[in-house]
């Protein structure tokens, strides 16, 4: 059973789903998840926290579904295929990791503003962490990255060069992101499978 703040983001990325966030009433989301409005706002501060937390969770979801792709059974070139083509088609399905992985927000989408230093940090660890911020584009690229080449160095032996190997993760996730902004969805395997096609990558891909 979730928990109430996870039955809170919950209910908030619904109704997001059939409304811009200005339209998402506070009231709403407590009722949707069967908890009071004090406890919203016990979770998450304001409007503002509970947006910050619901990006948050996207990235942090976006980041293990990198590491489940990155552990199934397969060749180094051929799990660089699939995280790309994984990436591009949860991209496609989820607006806000869209967003995330782009920089593009819209209108109808939450776009967390940073907190103020001011601010006295929240009572709700999960809350500080999220208010710290999501993190941007070119920070899950690298996240995602370094996450591949933990995946992958097993197998380093079969490359020449670990540099080398750091810039064909980062290279597979960068056109999947290409796919995402400019299409077709369904070209990232093929880009990046003729990407890896060099020496020390195509018997490991086998």
């Amino acid at each position: 059973m979730p928990t109430a703040r996870e039955a809170l983001l919950n209910a908030a990325l619904t109704a997001l789903a059939g409304r811009p966030w200005s339209a998402v009433r506070m009231v709403d989301v407590a009722s949707a998840a069967s908890v009071s409005r004090q406890t919203l706002y016990n979770e998450f501060g304001s409007k503002d926290g509970l947006a910050r937390a619901l990006v948050r969770r996207e990235a942090d979801a976006y980041l293990k579904g990198v590491d489940r792709v990155l552990a199934e059974r397969a060749g180094d070139a051929e799990r660089l295929v699939r995280l790309a083509e994984w990436t591009v088609a949860e991209a496609c399905a989820r607006p806000l990791l869209r967003a995330l992985l782009t920089g593009f927000w819209h209108e109808r989408l939450p776009a967390p503003r940073p907190v103020a230093r001011s601010a006295g940090g929240s009572g709700v660890p999960a809350q500080r962490r999220a208010d710290a911020g999501h993190p941007a584009p070119g920070e899950l690229v690298a996240a995602v990255r370094d996450r591949t080449l933990a995946a992958l160095e097993p197998g380093l032996g079969h490359r020449t060069d670990e540099g080398e190997a750091a810039e064909r993760c980062e290279l597979a996730v960068r056109l999947a992101l290409s796919c995402v902004v400019a299409g077709p969805a369904e070209g990232a395997g093929r880009l990046v499978r003729a990407a890896l096609s060099g020496p020390g990558w195509t018997a490991a891909g086998r």
